[in-house]
C-alpha cells in the first residue's frame, strides 16, 4: 500500500510538472505571436554583448528605452545598462575599457580630445537630447530675487528670468561677509557653461581657470563647485550651496520637497541646445564598426519613440524604476510630459523641455561641439590661443556624423524613419541668436564669437 501511494504521488507530480511546462510554452508562444516582428537588417556585429553606463538623470532615457523596448535586441545586441556614481567615474571607466560606451556630458569627449583633464581619443556618433537642464536657487535667495523680477498681468514672474535679478542678492551676501556659492555637476559639463553664460550675461563674473588653477574661481563673484546631480537638492537644503544648475529630475525635486525654486531652464539660455551625448572610445569604434552602427540605430529608434507624446507616460514609468533614474513618477512627469514647474504651483507649458528626436536632436553637429570649445577657451580651460582651423579640426576627430548617417540610412531602408529625418547638412547649423543675451553664434567664426563677450578670455585672430 505504501508503495502504491508513493507511485501515485510521483505520477501526480509528473502530470503537474508537464502541465505547467506546457502552459509556460503556450504563454511564451502566444507572447511571441503578439509581438511585432523586427524589420531591422542585422549587421554582422563584432561584439554583441555590451555594457553601457549612465548617470541617474532623465536624459539617459534613450538607453533605458532602447533596452526596455527591445531596440538593442532588434540589432542583435545584448546590453547591460549600469548606473555610475559620478561623471569622472563614467569617463574613467569608458577610457579604461570597463564600459563599452556611456551616456556622457557633451563636454567630456571634447575636453578629452582638446587638452583639458584626462586625455583620450573618444568619439560620439549620437546626441542624446536637447534642453533638459534648469537653474534652481534656495527659497531664501528666491525671496530676495523676486522683488527684482517683472510680473505679468497674472502677478506671476515674467520669463525668462535673467541673472540681473540675482545681482543685488549676491551683493547683499557679499556685504554680509558670505561668499555666494552655487553648484554644477562637472567642470566640462553643459551645466557649468550654462550657469556661467547666464551669470555673465548679467555682468556677474563666474570665475576663470588657468593652467595652474583648475578650480575656476579666479576673480569670481559666484563660487561654482562640483556636486553630483542626485546630491544637489540635499546640498541645497543643507545650505552648503545657494543654488545649482542640473538636469532633471533634480530641479523638480527641489520644488517637490519645498526647498528651492527653479528660476530658468537651459531652453531659455540657449534654445534647443545639445545636452548629453553617447560616447565610445575611438579604439572601440575602429575595432567594432558594425557594432557602433548597430548601437546608434537602436538609440535613434529610442529617441524617435520617446518623442511620440503618447509614449511619455510609459517612459516616465520606465525611468522611475530603481535601476534607471529611480525618482517618483510625479517628479519625472513634471518635466517629461510637456510642463515645468517653477515656483510651487507655477506650472507652465514647456513642450520642448525634453527633446529626444525632433529638430535633428540625435545628429552630432560639429557646430554644437564647437560651441563647447568656445566656452572652454572663454573661461580658460583651454589656456592658450588657438588658430581658426583648430576648432573644426579638433571637433571632427570627436563628433562622428558619418556613423550616425550609416545608421540612419539603414533605418530609412527598413522603414523605421523617413528619409526627411536625415538632415541635409555639412555638419554645421546656421548662425543663431537663440541665446539669453541675443548674441550671434556662428560656428564657422568661433574667434569672433569668443571676442564678442565682455567677460572671459579673448582669442587672437591667428
Amino acid at each position: 500500500m505504501k508503495t502504491l501511494n508513493l507511485n501515485l504521488i510521483i505520477l501526480i507530480g509528473v502530470v503537474l510538472i508537464t502541465s505547467c511546462s506546457n502552459s509556460k510554452k503556450k504563454t511564451t508562444t502566444n507572447t511571441a505571436i503578439n509581438q511585432p516582428k523586427s524589420t531591422s537588417e542585422l549587421l554582422a556585429v563584432e561584439k554583441p554583448q555590451l555594457t553601457f553606463g549612465f548617470i541617474k538623470l532623465t536624459d539617459m532615457a534613450p538607453l533605458a528605452i532602447a533596452k526596455e523596448k527591445g531596440f538593442f535586441e532588434d540589432e542583435g545586441l545584448f546590453v547591460s545598462v549600469e548606473a555610475q556614481s559620478n561623471w569622472k567615474n563614467v569617463l574613467d571607466r569608458v577610457i579604461d575599457g570597463q564600459l563599452d560606451g556611456s551616456h556622457m556630458l557633451a563636454g567630456q569627449p571634447i575636453a578629452a580630445g582638446a587638452g583639458f583633464g584626462r586625455q583620450a581619443k573618444l568619439v560620439t556618433p549620437f546626441s542624446m537630447d536637447l534642453n533638459g537642464n534648469g537653474i534652481t536657487v534656495s527659497n531664501d535667495v528666491w525671496s530676495k530675487m523676486k522683488p527684482n523680477i517683472p510680473k505679468g498681468d497674472n502677478s506671476k514672474p515674467i520669463h525668462p528670468i535673467k541673472a540681473d535679478a540675482l545681482k543685488p542678492v549676491i551683493e547683499d551676501y557679499k556685504n554680509s561677509g558670505k561668499a555666494f556659492k552655487m553648484g554644477m555637476v562637472f567642470p566640462v559639463s553643459t551645466h557649468n557653461y550654462e550657469i556661467r553664460y547666464w551669470l555673465a550675461a548679467a555682468g556677474i563674473h563666474p570665475g576663470m581657470y588657468t593652467k595652474d588653477n583648475v578650480q575656476g574661481q579666479i576673480d569670481a563673484e559666484v563660487l561654482l563647485s562640483v556636486t553630483p546631480p542626485p546630491q544637489m537638492p540635499a546640498t541645497l537644503e543643507a545650505g552648503t550651496i545657494y543654488g545649482y544648475c542640473v538636469g532633471e529630475p533634480w530641479n523638480q525635486q527641489a520644488v517637490f520637497k519645498g526647498i528651492g525654486v527653479p528660476v530658468t531652464t537651459n531652453y531659455d539660455i540657449w534654445k534647443n541646445n545639445p545636452e548629453k551625448v553617447f560616447v565610445m572610445t575611438q579604439k572601440f569604434v575602429e575595432e567594432n564598426p558594425n557594432t557602433a552602427i548597430a548601437v546608434t540605430k537602436a538609440l535613434i529608434k529610442a529617441g524617435k519613440w520617446l518623442d511620440n507624446p503618447d509614449n511619455r507616460k510609459e517612459a516616465v514609468k520606465i525611468l522611475s524604476m530603481s535601476q534607471y533614474v529611480g525618482a517618483d513618477e510625479i517628479v519625472l512627469a513634471n518635466s517629461m510630459t510637456g510642463t515645468f514647474e517653477f515656483e510651487k504651483g507655477d506650472k507652465r507649458d514647456m513642450p520642448d523641455f525634453n527633446v529626444f528626436y525632433k529638430y535633428n536632436a540625435t545628429y552630432p553637429f560639429y557646430s554644437d561641439g564647437i560651441w563647447f570649445l568656445t566656452q572652454m577657451r572663454r573661461w580658460g580651460q583651454i589656456p592658450d590661443s588657438k588658430p581658426l582651423d583648430w576648432y573644426s579640426e579638433t571637433i571632427k576627430n570627436i563628433y562622428r556624423p558619418d556613423i550616425w548617417r550609416k545608421a540612419a540610412n539603414l533605418l530609412v531602408k527598413e522603414g523605421a524613419i523617413p528619409a526627411a529625418d536625415i538632415p541635409n547638412t555639412d555638419g554645421y547649423k546656421s548662425p543663431t541668436t537663440d541665446f539669453i543675451d541675443g548674441k550671434t553664434f556662428d560656428a564657422k567664426n568661433p574667434i569672433g564669437y569668443i571676442n564678442s563677450f565682455k567677460i572671459g578670455n579673448k582669442e587672437s585672430a591667428l
